[in-house]
């Protein structure tokens, strides 16, 4: 094991490399960019005859608007040199790889703080959908796909499917909408807040106060995340079970007169969970850093969903590709997470066989 993952982590190196240079050269023929929105700014804050700071970071430019002739050309080459762009493409990339291994993620064109500050501070909401979204999926879909194993082709089965599919069948942000419209105060009842994480005098309220006005401020966000998350995991609970039930040990633990309890959770459990328990800390990880825009949007949550759409928009390029290469890296040591799981789960699976 020791070997393979050593080979993994080798191999995570191009991987890594290959997707952060093919986002750098898409980025390379996408039209605009941080020099030509200052442009933009500094052209549409003065006016003719007028001049003008921009800042960004640590350094600012002063702009000199010349009314139909623009900025001057002197201008715009500090701009250029103030974003990097005065070096070629090449150059750029190196650079910015060498900084990314070092973990110094620079700072934002567009909100002229640190990326990794920026980032810090969207976490709270998206951790709060992927936490609640990943418990809530686990501890309903596995009991529920379980009891529609045991009781398969029953009205339970049947009317329990219907329930999960169409869950799963309407988008979450037409679910959110739904639900501000009947407890959001939109048309009906005015039950649950529509915005942020806590009240305003949240800092007021005693522990068990805030608690419960967190709580209060997830039900309806955390609805309309969740409910498409169920039949997945539902149905794969419930066919992993069927598919143990129907095999030959099962019928043998029966005949030795065990009781159902004991052949379902003693032996029928444990491999039926093989499936679900492998893909558990990849879940698990990429709870604490997914991001809706939509769902953020109507409910007006500031988290990473937002964040990216907007620094895509605005063409901020270091919150771009620093978040693109942390999530990168994120997935892969995820998807060599899962995969050693395997072997702890199973010890029947071998890397060496699966060369």
């Amino acid at each position: 094991m020791v070997s393979y993952i050593f080979r993994r982590l080798l191999l995570m190196i191009p991987t890594l490399f290959g997707v952060m240079a093919v986002t750098f050269l898409v980025i390379q023929f996408v039209p605009g960019g941080p020099v030509e929105r200052m442009v933009t700014l500094l052209e549409k804050g003065h006016g003719p005859g007028g001049g003008g700071e921009v800042a960004s970071g640590r350094t600012s430019v002063t702009g000199s608007y010349r009314g139909a002739q623009g900025l001057d050309p002197e201008q715009v080459e500090q701009l250029r040199r103030l974003y990097g762009f005065d070096k070629p493409p090449v150059e750029r990339f190196l650079i910015m790889m060498w900084n990314y291994l070092r973990f110094d993620f620079g700072d934002s064109y567009y909100y002229h703080r640190s990326v990794v500050d920026l980032v810090v501070e969207k976490l709270p909401v998206s951790i709060s959908l992927g936490l609640w979204n990943f418990f809530l999926t686990y501890l309903i879909s596995i009991p529920l796909g379980i009891k529609k194993a045991i009781r398969h082709q029953s009205r339970f089965d049947s009317w329990t499917s219907t329930v999960i599919l169409a869950g799963y069948s309407i988008p979450g942000f037409v679910l959110g909408i739904l639900l501000i419209v009947l407890f959001g105060g939109g048309s009906f009842w005015s039950l649950f807040p529509l915005r942020g994480l806590h009240s305003d005098h949240w800092q007021e309220l005693s522990m068990m106060g805030k608690a419960l006005d967190y709580l209060w401020h997830m039900v309806l966000p955390v609805t309309a995340s969740v409910i498409g998350s169920f039949a997945v995991m539902t149905m794969l609970t419930k066919n992993s079970f069927l598919e143990e039930i129907s095999k030959n040990y099962v019928q043998t633990a029966r005949a030795k007169g065990l009781t159902e309890n004991a052949v379902l959770y003693r032996h029928v459990f444990r491999n039926a969970m093989i499936p679900l328990v492998t893909g558990f800390p990849g879940s698990f990880v990429a709870a604490f850093f997914s991001g809706s825009l939509l769902l953020e949007t109507i409910f007006t949550l500031d988290g990473l969903g937002l964040l990216g759409y907007e620094s895509v928009i605005n063409r901020d390029y270091p919150v771009v590709m620093a978040t693109l290469y942390f999530f990168t890296l994120l997935g892969l040591l995820t998807k060599l997470l899962t995969d050693t799981t395997y072997v702890l789960v199973d010890p029947r699976i071998t890397f060496d066989k699966a060369q």
